[in-house]
């Protein structure tokens, strides 16, 4: 896409320019590569021909990255924070961002902390964003906070994206393989049924193509009904999906129980809980603090819960993060050593990156293993499906016309 940008010089001059880019990341880091401030940056093209333009009502992961880029940038250059919102402001034409940038200015005209606002959203900003920033602006440290920000909202954009890609393919055979089995359930089926039942042959047939042949006509009877109520609870649980965290906990219980899901749900909590509270120690959040926090953010109940008793049963009680760490039998026993050795060494915030850049790549090998094992187990349970159908129907056709002959 092409953007258009004006910065300005070393020397004060205003300067305008045209890039391409995938996105104004890039541009802002072009910018800094030539010690240029930036001012402003506009798709180049707005509308083109057949092309409406619709504007989003929500914050996305993707404006949070180009937020704290952008901060970080402006900081580094030594542009002072309200004005750099101006700036965003400026250019910001989604209403949704728009909005919560003015009402930060606003707290800031006040006097009221950089943090607060976000604050005010919890939906939009996790627990991690908010902390992470009211630890960087207590110890003046912004600038490295909102980079570091940057960099955890680009990963778990990019795990998210990468999770969303391996269950992509799955996911596709089982809508093809469901519409090749509806329209044999309910089309093809009722009428050779009906066949052999206006003949009066029915009584002839095996016992599992009486059964099979039944089951077609009772759904062709009724495929409005059917259909209506397939479409009623599949609308129902996204409802309770969106909107119980009970039904969604009820999910997550029964999923983690599979075999191989369980090892893949619990390397990802992992990779979060290590990767999350190494960036909030870095920006300098206290030990306690951090834990409860990443106990907010890691998603795992499990988890979640052993990183409170951690905090407030454990550590509070005086035992160290490397002993506390090591009665809570959730996780690993090589995390959970690597902890206490690297709180003996002073090095515990290289220690949990470095967990978690080794738990990502794990999530990534344990996905492949998933695929791999999910694609037979799919092909081989909807082939017996489709192959008990087409011999109940075979088998019929087959003694019907040796019959005639």
């Amino acid at each position: 896409m092409q953007y258009r940008y004006t910065a300005l010089r070393m020397d004060n001059k205003i300067i305008e320019g045209e890039m391409d880019a995938l996105n104004p990341d890039e541009v802002l880091d072009y910018l800094a590569s030539t010690s240029l401030r930036p001012l402003s940056i506009k798709p180049a093209r707005i509308f083109s021909k057949g092309s409406i333009r619709i504007f989003g009502n929500s914050i996305t992961v993707a404006d949070q990255v180009f937020l704290t880029k952008y901060l970080a940038l402006m900081l580094r250059v030594n542009t002072d924070l309200y004005n750099a919102l101006d700036i965003l402001i400026a250019d910001f034409e989604k209403p949704a961002m728009k909005s919560l940038l003015l009402e930060v200015r606003s707290n800031l005209s006040k006097g009221k902390p950089f943090y607060l606002t976000f604050q005010n959203y919890p939906k939009e900003f996790s627990s991690v964003f908010i902390n992470m920033i009211k630890a960087g602006e207590k110890s003046g440290n912004l600038e490295t906070v909102f980079q570091d920000l940057s960099v955890i909202l680009e990963r778990q954009q990019d795990l998210r994206s990468r999770i969303r890609a391996a269950l992509i393919y799955p996911i596709i055979l089982v809508i093809a393989s469901m519409m090749i089995l509806i329209l044999l359930v309910s089309f093809a089926l009722p009428r050779i049924a009906s066949i052999f039942t206006q003949q009066g042959t029915e009584s002839n047939l095996p016992f599992f193509s009486r059964v099979v042949f039944a089951v077609g006509l009772f759904i062709g009877a009724h495929i409005f009904i059917i259909f209506g109520t397939i479409i009623f609870c599949v609308v129902a649980f996204f409802i309770l999906y969106l909107k119980s965290v009970k039904f969604r906990r009820l999910l997550f219980k029964v999923f983690s129980r599979l075999p191989v899901v369980h090892t893949v749900i619990l390397k990802i909590a992992i990779q979060r809980f290590a990767s999350t509270l190494s960036n909030l120690l870095k920006s300098g959040l206290p030990v306690l603090d951090a834990i409860e926090t990443t106990a907010d953010a890691v998603g795992n109940q499990a988890i979640s819960e052993s990183l409170y008793r951690i905090s407030r049963e454990r550590i509070a009680k005086g035992l160290t993060v490397g002993e506390a760490f090591k009665r809570e039998t959730i996780f690993p026993r090589t995390v959970s050593n690597l902890i206490a050795i690297s709180e003996k060494s002073g090095h515990i915030q290289e220690i949990l990156e470095t967990l978690a850049n080794f738990y990502e790549h794990e999530v990534d090998a344990s996905l492949k293993t998933l695929v791999s094992l999910l694609e037979p187990i799919l092909l081989f349970g909807i082939g017996i499906i489709i192959g008990l159908i087409a011999v109940s129907i075979i088998i019929p056709i087959y003694q019907l016309t040796t019959s005639f002959s």
